[in-house]
């Protein structure tokens, strides 16, 4: 078998999304050969460094089908004429039974795309997120007679159905996935336990190389240098900025700070408009999506990283935000909540601070404590940064993922990926 992977995204390039793109550049240099395959166009007007330097072409799905109605009739066409059409089709109308949205059929229509404009040379499919992407990848594997594999992430795991979940974990070879509990929820949910593993993304240290000289001084004691709290996330519910902002309010008035968010969002709005209510405006600046040479840049002015997760009404919640890796990779202390993921990151009181989520009181407790207490910042977030090299380099990371690969037979062209993979 050679070593040219399809790979399967819900859209590409994503500012949110440079974990993936980590991965997918360290697949290449150890030697695999790679065709994206996304079923959005990008919306984000800037890119990351990252994403120039893979070389993979793109394959780009009809977002909408109504939009390239020729497109995918000529490729039902050529997929009906397929060896497993019959089984996928199947298997979808099945799935429709069950979950009878416009989304499921456009699932199958861009996986007949997929099917009959499949990569040359591409012999395994490899999908990032267990929800559509997984579902376009299993229906095109199942009509071209190939293996297919999965990575899972968070709101795939927690908010997808879970007859869905284990019947892709069937149909699928193995699947990763980045945090223990969701592991173990998916192991419960897998007809064979062993074929998911946990894989950590971590990061990509020569990208985050530790501050030049760190600075631990502000104390939240002078109006013209006031202590720096920073956010990085998408504007969305799980991620609790509204009790980031109620607890801001809450801070005594002695205490000069200043509060950065990074990330646009569906909720940016409402964000913007509570900050205001607060009367907070005048300290708080909220920004859009930036490419990671600027987030890297507000890391390293800040004194302070808060991002208070929750669990979403709908089951949504993260896995474990790389922006918290990335955070303490520069010796920044971080406080969060204990949600999926996150303590497998941040050990309460050793590498950062967990308070309980939607309780704005204990996370102004928290902010104030440290605020105060440049000491206490210095010696946490030394503690964290060594953690994040310890446990969180990537390297360890892609090598488990390649080990995966090869042990399915799929073999990097390169040598040296080999090493990469023991």
């Amino acid at each position: 078998m050679n070593s040219h992977i399809a790979v399967v995204l819900k859209c590409y390039p994503r500012l949110s999304e440079t974990f993936v793109a980590q991965e997918l550049l360290e697949l290449e240099r150890a030697g695999f050969g790679l065709t994206l395959v996304s079923l959005r166009h990008p919306t984000d007007s800037k890119t990351h460094p990252i994403n120039d330097e893979i070389r993979a072409p793109t394959l780009y799905l009809p977002e909408y089908l109504h939009h390239e109605p020729g497109r995918v009739f000529s490729a039902w066409r050529k997929a009906r004429r397929l060896p497993g059409y019959r089984l996928a089709r199947n298997n979808w109308l099945r799935d429709l039974r069950r979950d009878p949205s416009a989304n499921r059929i456009r699932r199958f229509g861009q996986a007949l795309v997929f099917a009959a404009e499949f990569p040359q040379g591409a012999t395994w499919i490899y999908s990032h997120f267990l929800h559509t992407p997984s579902s376009v990848a299993r229906y095109a594997a199942e009509m071209q007679h190939m293996r297919w594999s999965a990575s899972a992430h968070a709101k795939d795991i927690w908010t997808s159905p879970d007859w869905e979940v284990s019947e892709k974990l069937a149909a699928g070879d193995w699947t990763v996935t980045c945090t223990a509990g969701g592991a173990l929820h998916l192991k419960n949910l897998a007809d064979d336990p062993d074929k998911v593993s946990l894989v950590y993304h971590g990061i990509d240290l020569s990208r985050f190389s530790p501050p030049p000289a760190p600075s631990y001084a502000r104390d939240g004691g002078n109006p013209r240098d006031p202590a720096r709290i920073l956010s990085v996330g998408r504007a969305v519910t799980k991620k609790g900025l509204d009790t980031l902002a109620a607890a801001l309010a809450r801070l005594p008035a002695e205490i000069d700070w200043r509060w950065t968010h990074i990330g646009g969002g569906e909720l940016s709005e409402a964000l913007k408009a509570q900050v205001t209510e607060l009367g907070l405006a005048g300290r708080v600046s909220l920004h859009g999506s930036m490419p990671q040479r600027e987030v890297l840049a507000e890391y390293r002015k800040a004194d302070l990283f808060v991002l208070p997760c929750r669990i979403a009404p709908n089951g949504d919640r993260d896995g474990l935000p790389n922006v918290l890796v990335e955070a303490q990779s520069q010796g920044l202390v971080c406080i969060s909540t204990p949600v999926s993921g996150i303590p497998e990151l941040i050990l309460d009181g050793e590498t950062g601070f967990l308070v309980a989520p939607d309780d704005p009181a204990a996370l102004a407790a928290t902010i104030e404590n440290l605020v105060r207490d440049p000491g206490l910042r210095r010696r946490i977030g030394e503690a964290a940064q060594t953690r994040v090299h310890t446990a969180f380099d990537h390297r360890g990371a892609i090598g488990r993922l390649i080990a995966r690969f090869v042990a399915s037979g799929v073999v990097p062209s390169k040598p040296s990926a080999e090493k990469i993979a023991s």
